[in-house]
C-alpha cells in the first residue's frame, strides 16, 4: 500500500489488527486429508518439504476447473481449457485459461489480479507472437486493440505442446482477425534503407523474443557513441563512434586481456563475462525514474544505493568500459524520439536518497554536448541512423542475434557469457530437486538471457547511397551488373532512387499480341535494339519476330524435340538454343544457317545463360556445365567445356553474374547452389523452396538473387551471406521471373503477372496476361519493353511505363 500515495521504499510494520472471516464448511475427512499432507511435508527436510508442497499445490490447482458461470455468452463453445501463467514484469501468476469461439479467459487461482476473470474478445486480438520464457519456448504474447481490457497479454505454459495447442486454436478461429504486419521482409527493407536502424533493431528484438513486457528479456540496443566528455560533437567524425565489431567487454584492450587470463585458467564451462549486457536490474538501472515500483519489487522494497544509481551518462560509459564486472548495453528509450528522454528526468520527484558528496539523486547528468534530455536523445538517434553506424550495425547484430552469439565464432569474437544465459544450456524440466530448479530459474531470470539466435551466417550489410559503394568482399568483389540469359539483360545500377533503373512500374501497356506457334512457347529473348524477338517452342522451332514490322521474319526447325531455352550472343544475330534432345544448337539468323550442335548433357537441357564468352547450361541429368566460347571456329571447337558441376537433383534454371565470377543454379528439389567460377568451388547449398525452382536471377547490383518456384513463393537471398531477405507467397505457382531495377515481375501458372517492388517489399499490381500459364518472360536492355510467352500460344510485348 502506498503511504500518502507516494512511491517510496517499503516500511514493514508489525501491529495488532482485527480480521473478519466468513467460514466455508466442509467434511471432516476432506479437511483432515489436507491437514495430514501438510503435516507430513512439515516433518521433511527443507528441500523435500518444498518439493512436496509444490506437488500439493499443483495437484490442487489441477483439480480446479474454470467457473463457466463467468462465460459472457451462453452460446459460446468451449474449445480448449488448460493451465498457464500470466506474466507481468517480475510477477508470475498461475491460473486457468479458457478459449471459446468468441473469447479468451484467464481465471487466476488467487485474487491478486485486478479482475476476478480477465475476458478478451477474440476480435480484439491483433497480433499473436510465440515467445521464450526461462529460455524455453513456452510463451505466448497477445497484442490487443485499445477496446480490450488489456493491450497485451503474456502467457507461459508448462510445456511447448500446450503453448502450441492454444496458439494453433487461436490463429484458426474465424473471430480472430490478425493485422498483416508485413514484417517478414524487414531485413530487405532495412538493407535498402526503407526502414530506420531503430525500427529494424526493434524488429530483431521482437523476433528474438525480447519484449517490453518482460524485464528478463527486455529489448537491447547498442551504445553507438564513445565520446561523452566533449563540449560539442561531430557525427561525421568516425572517431566518436564505438567499435560495433566488438562486444562491450572487448572495447577496452587492457581489461579484455585481464579477462582472457582469467578465462584461460578457468574450469569448464568457461566464460569471459560474469555479468550480462541485459538483465532486469540493468533495465531498471536505466529506467528507475520511470518504473520505480519495479525497482522496489526487485530489491525487496529498497532503491539502490544512491551512488550506484544511474546518475550520469559519462560516468556510466566510463564504468562499462573500465569495470571488470559491468558490460551492459542500452535500452530503446535512449533512441526513442517520442519520449524525449523523459526517463532521464525525476518527473515524479521521488526521494532516491543522498550521495556521498551530499547531493540528492535527481535528474541524470548528460554529456556537455547535450542541452537537455530531448536534445541528448535526438543526437543519439541521429548517431544511430548515421552512415557510420548503418555500415557497421550488421557486425553488432552478428554478436547479439547472429552467428557470433555462440560457439567457436563467439570465442573468436570475445563474446562468451556465463553458460546459464544461453538457450539449451540446461533442461529445467529434467531437474527433480525443487530447490535446485528454483535456484536455476532465479539465475536465468535475474542474471541475463542471450536472445534467440536469428542468423547462423554473417548478417548482410546495409546498402549505402553512395556512387562509390564498397564492393563485396572475397569472391563477390566485382559484382556490379547482371545479364541473365533466361530473363533478358539488366543494366548496372545501385539501389538509388535517382537511377533510371529504379522504375515505379505501376502500369504495363500492351503493345503487341500475336499467335505465332502451334505449341507452347518455352523461352524468349529480345535484341539490344528492341527490333526483334526470338522465341523457342515445344515443337522444336526457333522463330524470329519483328517488333517494328509486327510480323514473323524467320521460322527455323532446329530439332525434332522440344526446345527449352534460348540466349543471344553479343552480335544480336546468333542464337544459342537448348533442347530436350540433350543438345545445344548455334544458329545465325543473318546467314540463315545452323552453325552446328554439340551434345551438352546426358539428359534434356533445361536452361542456358550466355555472358561475355561464357556459356552455362543446366540439365535434367543433375549437372550444370560451364563452357568457354572461341569465335571463328566450328561449333564443336567453339564451346570448350571448362567444368561440370554436380548436383543432387535435376537442375532447372541458372544465371551468371556480369563478371562471370558466380553461377547460381536452382534444382527440382528446392535447393539453390552458389558456385565460384574462378575455382568452380561450391560456395553454398541452401534449401529455400519446397518444390521445383523455376527461375533464379541476380539483382541489378548483383548483391542478391531472386528465386521463384512451384511452392508459390518469391524469395530474395543475399548472395554473400545466404540470408533470406524477402519472402512472399502468392496464390498461384510462379513459373518465370525478371528484375527491373527495384521491381520484380513474375509470371504465374494462372496467366497473371505479379509486379513487386523489392525496394519496399510490397505487391504493386496483378495483371492478367495470358489465358494459360506464363511460361517465359524477358526484358529489354533499357528496361522499356517486357515480353511474355504463355501456354495459350500467344507472345505479348508490354511497354513499361514509369510513373
Amino acid at each position: 500500500m502506498l503511504e500518502g500515495c507516494f512511491i517510496a521504499p517499503y516500511k514493514f510494520k508489525r501491529e495488532k489488527l482485527t480480521f473478519l472471516f466468513a467460514l466455508q464448511y466442509g467434511t471432516a475427512n476432506t479437511c483432515l486429508a489436507q491437514i495430514s499432507q501438510l503435516k507430513r511435508a512439515a516433518m521433511l527436510p527443507s528441500a523435500d518439504q518444498a518439493s512436496m508442497i509444490g506437488a500439493i499445490v499443483n495437484f490442487r490447482q489441477a483439480k480446479v476447473k474454470f467457473d463457466t458461470s463467468w462465460l459472457e455468452d451462453l452460446h459460446e463453445t468451449i474449445l480448449l481449457e488448460t493451465m498457464g501463467n500470466k506474466i507481468t514484469p517480475l510477477v508470475v501468476n498461475p491460473g486457468r485459461i479458457l478459449l471459446t469461439t468468441s473469447r479468451l479467459y484467464f481465471q487466476p487461482y488467487n485474487n491478486a489480479e485486478p479482475w476476478l476473470v480477465l475476458k478478451i474478445k477474440l476480435s480484439d486480438v491483433k497480433r499473436i507472437i510465440k515467445r521464450r520464457f526461462l529460455l524455453k519456448h513456452v510463451g505466448l504474447e497477445l497484442y490487443c486493440s485499445k477496446t480490450s481490457p488489456v493491450q497485451h497479454l503474456f502467457l507461459s505454459f508448462k510445456t511447448r505442446s500446450e503453448c502450441d495447442a492454444l496458439c494453433t486454436k487461436l490463429v484458426h478461429e474465424p473471430a480472430v482477425k490478425l493485422d498483416d504486419t508485413g514484417q517478414e521482409n524487414m531485413t530487405l527493407l532495412w538493407q535498402n534503407g526503407v526502414i530506420s536502424n531503430y525500427d529494424y533493431l526493434l524488429y530483431l528484438n521482437s523476433l528474438a523474443d525480447r519484449s517490453f513486457n518482460d524485464l528478463t528479456q527486455y529489448p537491447v540496443f547498442p551504445w553507438v557513441l564513445s565520446d561523452y566528455v566533449s563540449e560539442s560533437i561531430d557525427l561525421n567524425d568516425p572517431a566518436i563512434y564505438r567499435d560495433l565489431k566488438k562486444p562491450v567487454g572487448a572495447l577496452n584492450e587492457e581489461r579484455l586481456e585481464r579477462l582472457k587470463d582469467r578465462y584461460n585458467e578457468m574450469a569448464e564451462p568457461k566464460f569471459l563475462y560474469g555479468s550480462h549486457y541485459s538483465t532486469p536490474g540493468f533495465v531498471l538501472y536505466y529506467l528507475v525514474r520511470e518504473m520505480p515500483q519495479y525497482m522496489l519489487c526487485l530489491q525487496n522494497g529498497r532503491f539502490d544505493h544512491p551512488d550506484r544509481m544511474f546518475n550520469s551518462v559519462p560516468d556510466t560509459w566510463r564504468n562499462i568500459t573500465t569495470n571488470t564486472s559491468d558490460f551492459k548495453e542500452l535500452v530503446p528509450q535512449f533512441y526513442d524520439l517520442e519520449r524525449n528522454g523523459s526517463f532521464l528526468v525525476n518527473l515524479k520527484n521521488l526521494d532516491f536518497g543522498t550521495r556521498m558528496d551530499g547531493s540528492k539523486v535527481g535528474d541524470v547528468e548528460l554529456p556537455p554536448w547535450a542541452k537537455d534530455p530531448a536534445d541528448f536523445v535526438r543526437i543519439l538517434r541521429e548517431a544511430l541512423e548515421s552512415d557510420f553506424v548503418s555500415s557497421n550495425l550488421n557486425h553488432w547484430i552478428d554478436l547479439i542475434f547472429g552467428y557470433k552469439q555462440r560457439g567457436e565464432e563467439a570465442i573468436k569474437a570475445d563474446n562468451v557469457f556465463y553458460y546459464l544465459t544461453y538457450e539449451g544450456s540446461v533442461d529445467l524440466d529434467s531437474i527433480c530437486d525443487a530447490n535446485q530448479k528454483y535456484s536455476l530459474e532465479v539465475q536465468i531470470m535475474e542474471f541475463g538471457q542471450i536472445p534467440k539466435q536469428l542468423f547462423v551466417k554473417p548478417h548482410p550489410h546495409r546498402r549505402m547511397p553512395s556512387p562509390t559503394d564498397d564492393l563485396i568482399e572475397d569472391s563477390f568483389e566485382n559484382l556490379v551488373t547482371i545479364k541473365s540469359g533466361r530473363s533478358g539483360s539488366l543494366s548496372s545500377g545501385k539501389f538509388d532512387h535517382s537511377s533510371k533503373w529504379i522504375k515505379n512500374v505501376t502500369k504495363l501497356s500492351l503493345c503487341l499480341d500475336c499467335k505465332v506457334h502451334k505449341e507452347i512457347i518455352t523461352d524468349i529473348c529480345i535484341t539490344k535494339d528492341q527490333k526483334s524477338i526470338f522465341s523457342v517452342f515445344k515443337d522444336g522451332l526457333l522463330k524470329m519476330y519483328s517488333l517494328e514490322e509486327k510480323r514473323q521474319l524467320r521460322s527455323i526447325n532446329v530439332s525434332t524435340m522440344a526446345l527449352s531455352s534460348c540466349a543471344l550472343m553479343e552480335d544480336d544475330r546468333t542464337v544459342i538454343v537448348g533442347s530436350w534432345d540433350n543438345y545445344v544448337y548455334l544458329y545465325n539468323v543473318e546467314y540463315g544457317k545452323l552453325l552446328g550442335a554439340i551434345m551438352a548433357h546426358d539428359d534434356a537441357v533445361t536452361g542456358i545463360c550466355f555472358n561475355k564468352g561464357i556459356l552455362a547450361t543446366s540439365s535434367m541429368d543433375s549437372t550444370a556445365k560451364v563452357w568457354h566460347y572461341n569465335p571463328g571456329e566450328g561449333v564443336r571447337h567453339a564451346f570448350a567445356l571448362s567444368a561440370e558441376l554436380d548436383h543432387e537433383a535435376s537442375v532447372y534454371c541458372l544465371t551468371l553474374n556480369e563478371k562471370n565470377s558466380l553461377l547460381v543454379t536452382g534444382t527440382c528439389n528446392g535447393h539453390i547452389y552458389i558456385w565460384d567460377l574462378s575455382s568452380y568451388a561450391l560456395l553454398g547449398q541452401h534449401l529455400y523452396h519446397t518444390g521445383v525452382i523455376h527461375a533464379v536471377l541476380f539483382s541489378p547490383d548483383c548483391r542478391n538473387v531472386a528465386t521463384c518456384g512451384s511452392d508459390r513463393t518469391l524469395k530474395v537471398i543475399d548472395v554473400k551471406t545466404a540470408t533470406l531477405l524477402f519472402n512472399t507467397e502468392s496464390d498461384e505457382e510462379l513459373r518465370c521471373l525478371c528484375w527491373i531495377g527495384s521491381v520484380a515481375v513474375a509470371g504465374s501458372l494462372c496467366g497473371n503477372l505479379f509486379v513487386w517492388d523489392l525496394f519496399k517489399a510490397e505487391l504493386l499490381d496483378t495483371l492478367p496476361a495470358h489465358t494459360g500459364a506464363v511460361t517465359c518472360i524477358s526484358i529489354s536492355d533499357d528496361g522499356e519493353i517486357l515480353v511474355t510467352g504463355g501456354e495459350d500460344l500467344h507472345m505479348k510485348a508490354w511497354r513499361i511505363q514509369d510513373s
